[in-house]
């Protein structure tokens, strides 16, 4: 069978005239012609495929030339307008995604009050995609190629059916099914060749465009609306570059611009983004993205107001809101910054695009065509005043953006220092592999040469490397070529930014307390950005945290909570009842990821609802896993900060506090087992404390709620020098010795004090006064005392022959035999003018501890207690003559919570919330 064509004739009714005239008319044919490719049968070769593209090509560049030559004689001049009067609109292949958005954009067209608008639209949406599908399918010989030109067509008519009317769908409907066999003739040639010409390739995917304007133009016109449809192939001439870009020749193209316009004055032209000629007027394109180069091409060459790129979010935002999901949308970006954003991955516009309109200080505007109520973003130059008004760190650093799935090649040797020429061979070397450098980093000493590239690149880059200088490297002048793989960048951009004291300060700090290393860090003398290398795992955790902390979100923090029973359980009510407040008030947002107990546990990877966490936890927990529960914590990457808390007083748990420290993991805690364990392991975690960002707090091991440790810390980091420290740190015990008066027996006491929940559930553990030496423990070594528990002598207040009872319940029954016992000490206490009270003692200056039942005067602080009240006097060189004296609330849930939630508030404080 044959296929008989015009190839290009499409191309060359549209480039010598329209394809509709104004009238809605079929144009006149300038130089028709006519290819009939063989029979089946009578294959050509690739060189005949070759050579037919070339005498096509020829008499496409003879018929332009004889469009110009016909729209010079024979059409009367008008003066091309240029200025503030043209608008230009660019609409994207989504906003073009069928006919209600069709007429959405022709609506915004026509509701545009400006006298001149031009209008560059790409194809429909996956159109343009759906192109290079049918030149892959076709070079590859694969059939499907023809049905799938089929439903490109489909799509098209039944948009056209939507949109026109009369003559003007007639007319386009005869022109795409024209189109359509022309694409099919081509498309047949490629599958015979098996192989596609990058000139037959842009010729097919350019035909996208060229629908979607002329539906455009033909829906706008029958609307009301005098319009002109433009082939930006006419007009626009680029030069082909390397690496797969194009270089605009701004004077031709405006020369031919004048012309075109000379033929087909319009006050709304509705012009094809993506494609241009070349000088030879061979058909190309502008390359990915290339509608809204188009856009800001015309935009520069009409000497327009401003330029507008439609599209489907909001603006350009402070970060991917992907993966920051309080990302903001800015109001204003200059020129170089949405440059700076868009090299670095940004979803902004790509960086070519900004070059055209700089030099007119033409502003672009970022809308979204879904949500017409926000206003974008607007690039363009700011104004002096805006430029002096650069103060506070939110102004300065615009945005972040990230590029992943790069390696990072350093160079390294002592024979690289001094030697003039290195670094142009390593990148000579480079380019030869045809690898993209994205950043650049070397050391004043010269002693080493980092830079990133694209992962799917670096073994060639290695490789290339190696071979370079591979006698350097048996000499030893080099060291090493090292490639550090799965690594990402963040940028940070903004105005001046680089030159203002305090903000690479606040972003390495930012990073530095996400416990997130840096490998290699770049900044430039132009003021835009700070570059970072950083490990790909940690890329969405440290954009969110240097986002985080230049106030352009919350605070956030993850966290997990061990241990959901009385304290624990409290706090969770706690979390609840402020979280609204602490997110409205002070810009924290702490969401608990997990809750675990010793035989199940509830986790989630957004948050777990506190309002309904005890009924979650019966309806969806799963058994209890640490494991599996910290990494749920800590693996979720949306979450810069993870912190967990421990509220058991188990010792097991207290053992993995080191491990999560040495991970990144803040801990906060009431449990007493860690600081008052094993010396050498105590030592360890606070060294480990002291070397790294991750933070440890345990104000509640000690008093509760009452700030204890805080107070004693602050004491000796200004320089005090703590002598005692004297207390009653059991609420328990307070309760019992400041209710045991007059004549009631101590077992009565000690059974009033459970009941009202006071004890543990077997009081032989609060009086046994363990849990006081731990505290006496803790309170020693924050003194710098190297005790061990054993070595604190302890008064047990439970009978020797009761020690080994059974029960809780036995050990009551049998304590009231020795009451009388106590009620002789009380007596001899009173006899004195004392009181009996427990407690435990510090002596700094003898390096020892003590835990007692001492007696005490009656107008002595420790006599005046009630209820369950701690007291604490600490001696020191400034407070000698008169004790530092810390007194309130010293056991119940609530007091103990609130202070283990203090705690979570110091930390969201030091990982940079406002306080």
């Amino acid at each position: 069978m044959a296929f008989v064509s015009s190839i290009y004739s499409p191309s060359l009714r549209s480039l010598s005239s329209n394809a509709l005239s104004r009238d809605g008319s079929a144009p006149k044919k300038i130089c028709p012609f006519a290819f009939s490719l063989p029979h089946c049968g009578q294959l050509p070769k690739i060189d005949s495929l070759s050579q037919w593209s070339r005498r096509k090509l020829s008499t496409f560049q003879f018929c332009a030339s004889v469009t110009e030559f016909v729209q010079e004689t024979s059409v009367e001049k008008v003066q091309l307008p240029k200025g503030d009067t043209w608008s230009v609109h660019k609409f994207g292949g989504t906003c073009m995604g069928g006919s209600q958005r069709i007429q959405n954009v022709a609506d915004i067209i026509m509701n545009d009050s400006s006298e001149r608008k031009l209008v560059v639209v790409s194809a429909m949406s996956k159109v343009t995609d759906m192109m290079y599908d049918l030149i892959f399918k076709a070079q590859s010989r694969d059939d499907s190629y023809i049905a799938a030109l089929d439903a490109v067509l489909e799509k098209h008519r039944l948009t056209a059916l939507d949109l026109l009317e009369g003559d003007d769908l007639a007319s386009f409907l005869s022109r795409l099914h024209h189109d359509i066999n022309d694409l099919k003739a081509m498309l047949s040639a490629i599958y015979i060749a098996g192989h596609a010409t990058e000139s037959f390739t842009d010729f097919v995917v350019g035909h996208g465009e060229l629908w979607s304007a002329q539906m455009l133009a033909l829906h706008i016109r029958k609307n009301g609306v005098d319009s002109n449809w433009m082939d930006a192939r006419q007009v626009l001439v680029v030069n082909p570059t390397g690496s797969d870009q194009v270089d605009p020749d701004y004077l031709e193209s405006e020369r031919r611009l004048e012309k075109w316009f000379l033929q087909n004055p319009s006050e709304t032209i509705i012009a094809t983004g993506f494609i241009a000629s070349t000088p030879q007027n061979i058909p190309t394109t502008l390359k990915r993205d290339g509608s809204d180069f188009s856009a800001a091409i015309l935009g520069a060459l009409f000497r327009a107001r401003q330029v507008t790129i439609w599209t489907d979010v909001d603006g350009v935002y402070s970060a991917d809101p992907r993966k920051v999901s309080e990302a903001v949308v800015l109001k204003k970006l200059s020129y170089q910054e949405a440059w700076e954003m868009s090299y670095f991955g940004a979803n902004v516009l790509h960086p070519r695009t900004i070059i055209p309109v700089m030099q007119y200080d033409i502003p672009i505007v970022i809308r979204n065509i879904f949500n017409l109520s926000t206003p974008g973003t607007m690039i363009c130059r700011p104004t002096v005043k805006e430029f002096k008004d650069v103060q506070r760190l939110e102004c300065l650093v615009k945005g972040f953006a990230t590029v992943d799935n790069l390696a990072l090649v350093n160079v390294e040797g002592t024979g690289m220092a001094g030697v003039p020429g290195t670094a142009s061979a390593i990148f000579a070397a480079v380019k030869d592999v045809g690898a993209n450098v994205i950043m650049i980093s070397q050391a004043s000493s010269e002693h080493s040469v980092c830079f990133a590239v694209p992962e799917k690149e670096v073994k060639a880059v290695a490789a290339a490397l190696e071979s370079r200088f591979h006698q350097a490297l048996d000499a030893g002048r080099l060291s090493q070529v090292a490639v550090i793989p799965n690594c990402s960048i963040l940028a940070a951009v903004g105005q001046k930014m680089a030159s203002t004291p305090g903000v690479s300060a606040t972003l390495f700090d930012a990073l530095a307390k996400a416990n997130i290393n840096v490998r290699a860090i770049a900044q430039g003398c132009s003021e835009y950005n700070i570059t970072v290398v950083l490990k790909q795992e940690d890329c969405v955790r440290a954009l969110r945290a240097v986002h985080s902390r230049f106030y352009l979100s919350r605070t956030m923090i993850a966290m997990g909570i061990i241990g959901p029973g009385l304290i624990g359980g409290t706090l969770l009510d706690q979390l609840k009842d402020q979280a609204a407040v602490l997110k409205e008030k002070f810009n924290i947002d702490l969401r608990v990821m997990g809750i675990t107990g010793s035989r199940r546990m509830l986790l989630s990877d957004k948050g777990i609802d506190l309002s309904s966490w005890r009924e979650l936890q019966k309806e969806k927990w799963e058994a209890a896993d640490l494991v599996k529960f910290v990494q749920n914590v800590h693996g979720n990457h949306l979450f810069p900060n993870v912190v967990l808390v421990d509220c058991t007083a188990d010792s097991s748990i207290a053992s993995h506090y080191y491990d999560w420290l040495r991970r990144g993991i803040h801990v906060v805690t009431p449990n007493k087992k860690a600081n008052s364990g094993p010396l050498d392991q105590y030592l360890r975690l606070r060294a480990l404390q002291r070397q790294s960002y991750t933070h440890y707090f345990y104000e509640a091991t000690v008093g509760a709620g009452l700030p204890i440790i805080s107070t004693l810390q602050g004491l000796l980091e200004t320089g005090d020098k703590i002598l005692r420290i004297e207390g009653i740190f059991s609420g328990t015990l307070s309760y019992i010795f400041n209710n045991f008066i007059g004549t009631r027996a101590f077992s009565e006491v000690v059974m009033e004090a459970k009941v009202a929940g006071y004890t543990e559930p077997d009081p032989r553990d609060d009086l046994s006064g363990t849990d006081v030496a731990r505290k006496v423990i803790i309170l020693a070594r924050e003194s710098g005392l190297k005790l061990e528990l054993s070595d604190v002598p302890v008064q047990s207040l439970v009978p020797e022959p009761l020690r080994g009872s059974a029960s809780a319940e036995e050990f009551l029954q049998k304590l009231q035999e020795y009451d009388q016992d106590m009620a002789k000490k009380r007596q001899i206490a009173e006899d004195a003018g004392e009181v009996l009270r427990y407690v435990g003692v510090v002596d700094v200056v003898n390096q020892k501890g003590v835990v007692e039942l001492g007696r005490y005067k009656k107008d002595h602080p420790f006599a005046e207690l009630s209820g369950s009240d701690n007291i604490i006097a600490i001696t020191s060189e400034r407070y000698k003559h008169q004790p530092l004296i810390v007194r309130g609330p010293g056991a119940g849930a609530q007091v103990t919570a609130g202070g283990v939630f203090s705690d979570i508030l110091r930390l969201a404080s030091y990982l940079g919330a406002p306080s």
